[in-house]
């Protein structure tokens, strides 16, 4: 049984059955480079050998067979020669089989004819065959080391009908010739075994490095929540894919789609929940891209693709994956909704790959704005706005902004129409652009991160007007969403108003529904430190945000500002009954609730009778500077500090509202 199986273990050696593919495929590359110089040897021994005997024996055995021989070996050679070094695994092992076998059969027959040569001529010419012999063996062992199967087999085919020939002659001198050829055989077959063994690991060990290579790089390309591709393989990738469109005679589309309301599903269900929320959406677009391009998470809840299509085909596709992704999803026994807002950039629209993604993102941006939830294509009109815009942030980037920005106030009064405080808004008098509109440049001083440096130049101009406030009038400041999740603002501005020696007390800030949802704990954290310090906080614009009763009573806000929106409605039977029961539940928690966009009487009428406590618009005032708004107050303060009621219609009514 033993025997059996170590002849079945040789068997499987010989035919390479235990080989792996990409061993195999190395060996064949390694004979690709030797096995034409073997034959290359053995064609010219033979001609040699052949060449010293033309005297002493036939031509059959000089000239015939010699010419066979070579001729095969010259053709085998050729075809060696002629090889592609790119080849499969199968394909490699049929030609090293191949190889073991025709190196069998030409080995027999070189060994054949040489002894049979070594009859004729005297001692010189049958010393020459034992050096051909002995140079043969040698030859086919080194050039076929990749293959030691074949040099083995060779090696054996050679030296066992030599050995026993030369032993067979009876002279001592013979004798030894022989036994010393099969010794140093039997030495260099060990040390090629030894050497192939070297090979054999060099090659293994390439393998595993190749394989470890591919599974690095495919880790540093892969997102690990998702498994998406991520944003280094999709910037990598997007220039060949660009290139293979034009080649192909077709338009590029890169997309970028952004999630709407996953922050607010985060904050509340939790970050376990929304990793897995992001996985099941990575889920969806893997299923919706599978034969549609290259999707990836580029981070957060912001992904992108690249498609072969024009803008028809595109903008259709992405309207079908963001509805995709609109689907309600059941996590953990949960149900939850979000949405998701795409921008498509064209290559033919925007002319290089470079200013993909520049478009594309700012088309996302306008959509989020104008068609939230769906696909927004950039077009011709998006690239003078993307000018304007970075018009905007290259002065913005030089602008001296203690000097070009200034505040403008907008009064607000309560339901006696008395003066209760004052907002600060920012305006920007650029010398590059003129005046530029607030809701312009602040997302854009965002962008740019100059919002935080642009907050506190601001913020300390209000100080300096709040000083001479009467002492009743406070002071309503607004921040923004980056500045809530900025530490160093929040300190920044706590020192502005130590330093200014103004009560806390006096100061509001407000904040919307949109800016604390983007990070609610961070935002918590930074309404916490301003409220130690006994500033009121306001909610803006509420009822456009998607914050629940609960955040509005966990962030312990002191004004809850109604959006214009909804007074604008306030005639109405349905906008009416929703004024009442947000005004119903500002009373309920103890929060004191300010209308703003107050434009007409009859709106005033209408809130004072919901019973709406405070109000702003352009009924009482516009926005005005600083000397404006003093020469204001003094109109409607008296010489004891009191409210001048009888100026408000008369100044209400002076003060037009500006195109």
């Amino acid at each position: 049984m033993a025997t059996f199986l170590s002849l079945r273990s040789f068997v499987n050696w010989l035919l390479l059955r235990d080989a792996s593919p990409q061993l195999l495929v190395a060996k064949y590359q390694e004979l690709k480079h030797q096995i034409p110089l073997l034959y290359a040897l053995l064609s010219l021994n033979a001609l040699a050998v052949a060449f010293t005997h033309l005297e002493h024996a036939p031509h059959w055995m000089t000239i015939w067979i010699p010419g066979v021989l070579v001729s095969v070996s010259v053709v085998r050679m050729s075809s060696w020669l002629k090889r592609s070094a790119v080849i499969d695994a199968p394909t490699a092992l049929r030609q090293l089989r191949r190889t073991i076998l025709l190196g069998s059969l030409l080995a027999a027959a070189y060994i054949s004819w040489s002894l049979g040569l070594s009859q004729f001529g005297g001692d010189h010419e049958q010393t020459h065959v034992a050096i051909f012999i002995a140079i043969t063996v040698i030859g086919c062992i080194f050039c076929l080391m990749p293959l030691p199967q074949a040099a083995v087999a060779v090696t054996a085919i050679v030296m066992m009908p030599a050995l026993y020939y030369y032993l067979s002659f009876g002279d001592a001198v013979y004798a030894a010739i022989g036994i010393n050829i099969a010794l140093v055989t039997a030495v260099l077959i060990r040390v090629v075994l030894s050497g192939y063994q070297a090979f054999r690991s060099s090659v293994l060990a390439s393998i595993e490095t190749r394989r470890l290579n591919a599974e690095i790089t495919a880790i540093a390309h892969t997102d690990p929540l998702t498994q998406l591709p991520n944003r280094r393989l999709f910037f990598s990738e997007l220039p060949e894919r660009c290139a293979a469109a034009r080649d192909n005679g077709h338009d590029c589309a890169v997309g970028l789609i952004d999630l709407d309301r996953f922050k607010a599903v985060n904050d509340t269900m939790g970050h376990i929940f929304g990793d897995q929320l992001l996985q099941t959406v990575a889920q969806r677009l893997k299923e919706a891209f599978s034969e549609h391009g290259l999707v990836a998470r580029l981070g957060g809840d912001e992904f992108a693709f690249c498609i072969e299509a024009d803008g028809c085909k595109a903008t259709a596709f992405a309207n079908t994956v963001c509805e995709a992704i609109s689907t309600p999803y059941v996590i953990a026994g949960a149900n939850v909704s979000i949405g998701a807002t795409c921008g498509i950039a064209l290559l033919s629209t925007v002319g290089d790959e470079d200013s993909l993604y520049d478009a594309a993102d700012y088309a996302l941006y306008k959509g989020k704005s104008d068609r939230r939830g769906f696909a927004t294509l950039y077009a011709a009109k998006h690239e003078a706005l993307l000018r304007a815009d970075r018009a905007i942030e290259a002065a913005l980037q030089s602008a001296n902004l203690s000097t070009e920005m200034e505040v403008h106030y907008q009064p607000i009064v309560d339901h006696n129409q008395r003066v209760i405080a004052v907002e600060a808004l920012a305006r920007w008098n650029s010398p590059v652009l003129g005046n530029v509109r607030p809701d312009i440049f602040i997302p854009l001083a965002e962008k740019t991160g100059n919002v935080h440096r642009l907050t506190l130049i601001l913020f300390e101009k209000a100080l300096q007007l709040a000083v001479s406030l009467p002492e009743n009038v406070k002071l309503s400041f607004n921040l923004s969403a980056h500045d809530l999740m900025s530490s160093e603002t929040i300190l920044g501005l706590i020192a502005l108003i130590r330093r200014s020696g103004i009560a806390p007390a006096k100061l509001i800030f407000e904040l919307t529904e949109t800016a604390v949802m983007r990070d609610f704990d961070a935002a918590e954290e930074s309404l916490t430190l301003l409220r130690a310090l006994g500033v009121a906080i306001a909610l803006d614009d509420f009822g456009t945000g998607q914050s629940s009763l609960s955040y509005l009573r966990r962030l312990n806000v002191h004004k809850v500002k109604i959006d214009r929106s909804f007074v604008a409605d306030v005639h109405e039977h349905g906008g009416q009954n929703l004024l009442a029961a947000i005004v119903a539940l500002c009373n309920r928690m103890d929060i004191k609730c300010i209308a703003e966009g107050v434009e007409t009487s009859d709106q005033l009428k209408a809130l004072n009778e919901l019973g709406c406590q405070a109000f702003q618009g352009y009924l009482f005032s516009k926005p005005l500077p600083e000397a404006q708004l003093c020469q204001w107050l003094d109109g409607h303060y008296l010489t004891d500090g009191g409210p001048s009621t009888a100026e408000t219609p008369r100044l209400a009514g002076a003060i037009a509202r500006p195109a």
